[in-house]
């Protein structure tokens, strides 16, 4: 594993800010959204130790399932990115269900003879 000089910009895959920020906003949202439905009306009481089970409970599951996605995270190999894919181009060509014509057609001929369908 090569080292990072200090003026570096972290790659995402090994940054840890990416998924623990993601972590704490579900976090945060779990503790309010726990801290209104748990209460169970304004003239109760809030129940704060619902609301931080929960948000504790939503931290540790985000950041494992972001945890399990990085590390199951693997590059394309280098020859998947070279060439230029399947039919770029727009021209008619012999491969890929285009049939190859000897001769070249006038412009504005229909491509076959009327009812003559070969399906």
């Amino acid at each position: 594993m090569a080292h990072q000089k200090p003026g570096e910009p972290r790659n995402l895959r090994t940054s840890v800010k990416g998924p623990l920020m993601f972590s704490a906003f579900w976090a945060v949202l779990a503790f309010f959204a726990v801290l209104i439905f748990a209460s169970g009306g304004s003239s109760r009481a809030p129940r704060f130790d619902l609301a931080f089970t929960g948000a504790g409970i939503a931290f540790i599951v985000t950041l494992v399932i972001a945890a399990m996605l990085s590390m199951s995270h693997k590059d394309n190999a280098d020859h998947l990115g070279k060439g230029s894919g399947v039919n770029l181009s727009s021209k008619k060509s012999s491969g890929h269900g285009y049939s190859a014509r000897s001769e070249p057609q006038a412009p504005g001929a229909p491509d076959s003879a009327p009812g003559s369908d070969s399906r």
